[in-house]
């Protein structure tokens, strides 16, 4: 197991004209490093235990190393030196496929991200000009329909105001001529005129009195658009200047739902709370609850999460509405007091006193947004994510309006964020 070590091993690191393998910057080994610092021996071996070279005298009986794995050292080195030729060819192949991914796939990835960059704008430029295109279009077809249906109720007045002119002007002439009468004919003469005495009467009967008409009425309707509700109400969900902070007044919740700390989300109980208080606000037998903000104008937006829920009810209702029995006046939707969008297992419908109008949805929808505007009197409910108008009511709101919910299995939320 001894080894010739007359031969000094090349060291990782010598400088030029060192053994081969060697590191640049390293001092080559002196004759003093190659011997055994314990027994002053050449270190021709390699202990496989302690991972070190070590000296014949290191191995024999009473060395340190006796017992040990023992190798000569020159066979390790060989085999270390093949370990590197292996580690710099798997190096090699390495850096071959980085500088081929750089060169060839990455420069591919450049190119096609610039191209994909290039069509994305034109696609963006192209369907932007379109939807612009479309609501220039929009816009001069409403004011269009707006200019003639104030140009159609002006003439209906006009003709109106002509036609009420005339009939006073008979009126007048058929009262001066009876006033005539009167004041200048004596008995005789009085009786002999009394045929057209009649025929006056006769014709001031045929002249009616004023009835009311749609038609001397401008008809608002001329500027509702399905296109302009649906980029309208997308428009002011879009916004967060237009979203509304709404959170739940915990003295208005049913003892059938638990109201979450942030009072943004209503548990449904089939077991009514025995904790909550006998408030005179809260809805003591429908699982309803209203917000705790209150709207006397403007426009106003809020989103409901309604996803986990198959029974539910949202959208407004009057500050006057009672909170008190099991009676239709305290149930959602079926009293002048309460406008909503209700879903039952598959079916959707809006209902406002007692009146139910069935929805046909593709989907149930996962959010459903609510709009409010008091100035035109409108209220739309809405699905934020695709924007799509899921219904529209229109009247003249009584004020103050609250935002109102009902649940009846498992849970909604009011969220303060437009879906990304």
């Amino acid at each position: 197991m001894s080894a010739d070590a007359s031969e000094p091993e090349s060291g990782p690191g010598s400088e030029p004209g060192s053994e081969p393998g060697s590191e640049p910057g390293t001092e080559p080994s002196s004759e003093q490093d190659q011997l055994c610092s314990e027994h002053r021996e050449p270190l021709s071996l390699f202990c496989l235990f302690e991972r070190r070279p070590v000296c014949a005298a290191c191995a024999r009986l009473g060395g340190r190393c006796h017992g040990h794995r023992i190798r000569r050292a020159e066979e390790h080195a060989e085999e270390l030196r093949n370990k590197i030729v292996d580690q710099c060819e798997r190096l090699q192949l390495q850096s071959a496929g980085i500088t081929k991914y750089v060169a060839e796939v990455l420069q591919g990835k450049n190119q096609k991200a610039v191209s994909m960059a290039s069509a994305a704008r034109e696609l963006v430029i192209q369907r932007m000009s379109l939807v612009r295109s479309l609501c220039e279009n929009e816009e001069q077809r409403l004011l269009e329909q707006v200019l003639g249906e104030e140009e159609r109720a002006h003439q209906s007045i006009l003709t109106q105001q002509a036609h009420w002119t005339e009939a006073l002007r008979k009126l007048d002439t058929l009262r001066t001529s009876l006033v005539g009468m009167l004041t200048h004919l004596n008995d005789l003469q009085l009786i002999q005129k009394e045929h057209d005495i009649v025929e006056r009467a006769e014709e001031a009967e045929g002249i009616l009195d004023p009835q009311e008409s749609d038609k001397l009425s401008f008809n608002e309707k001329c500027a509702w658009s399905p296109l302009l509700t649906q980029l309208w109400a997308t428009s002011v969900l879009g916004s967060l200047s237009g979203m509304e902070e709404v959170h739940i007044n915990e003295r208005t919740v049913s003892p059938l739902l638990h109201l979450s700390e942030d009072r943004r989300t209503l548990t449904f109980s089939a077991k009514k709370s025995k904790a909550c208080s006998d408030d005179p606000e809260r809805f003591d037998h429908w699982p309803n609850a209203l917000a705790a903000t209150t709207f006397q104008a403007g426009l106003h937006a809020w989103i409901v999460n309604v996803q986990h829920s198959c029974a539910y009810k949202v959208g407004v209702a009057s500050a006057q509405l009672p909170r008190k029995g099991s009676g239709s006046d305290c149930r959602l939707g079926h009293n002048a007091f309460s406008w909503v969008f209700s879903r039952y297992a598959e079916e959707f419908r809006f209902s406002h006193n007692g009146q139910h109008e069935p929805l046909a949805l593709l989907r149930c929808p996962a959010q459903l947004g609510v709009l409010l505007d008091l100035q035109a009197g409108e209220l739309v409910f809405c699905e934020p994510a695709s924007g799509t108008v899921l219904h529209i009511h229109r009247t003249s709101f009584p004020r103050p309006l609250l935002p109102v919910f009902a649940v009846a299995d498992q849970l909604i939320s009011i969220v303060h964020q437009w879906p990304q």
